[in-house]
């Protein structure tokens, strides 16, 4: 993962049953899984690992937080300055659909609908 701003840096499954999706992709690409807690008690993340490298990961919408999001791949893009770029996005038609957030370790997160209505994720990464 290079983090480079404007290139797509992550990717993520929304899944109402983690247990089918680990399945399905072993099954078909070989993906193995690896457990990370999320913060505040809020479950467990998965990371997809393709041999050694990372893939990407799902995420559990069970709750009722994600009422109506269907199922699908969310993708994050590597951005320079997640707050300025978001304020950006906002004046050019984007809805911030819950509040800017960070990952210790990982990164300060927007998750966004565009003006088309698309939803993405802008990240900016921790440096390693």
């Amino acid at each position: 993962m290079h983090g480079s701003h404007g290139t797509f840096y992550w990717n993520e499954l929304l899944t109402r049953d983690p247990d089918r999706a680990k399945k399905f992709y072993a099954d078909t690409l070989g993906w193995t899984f690896e457990a990370m807690p999320m913060a505040g008690g809020g479950g467990t993340y998965w990371i997809a690992k393709s041999g050694a490298e990372m893939a990407g990961g799902l995420f559990d919408i069970r709750g009722h937080d994600f009422d109506g999001v269907p199922e699908s791949w969310m993708s994050y893009i590597a951005v320079d300055d997640v707050d300025a770029r978001v304020a950006k996005a906002l004046k050019a038609g984007a809805r911030l659909m819950k509040p800017v957030f960070e990952v210790p370790g990982v990164g300060r997160i927007a998750v966004l609908m565009e003006p088309g209505g698309a939803g993405v994720g802008w990240m900016t990464p921790v440096k390693q």
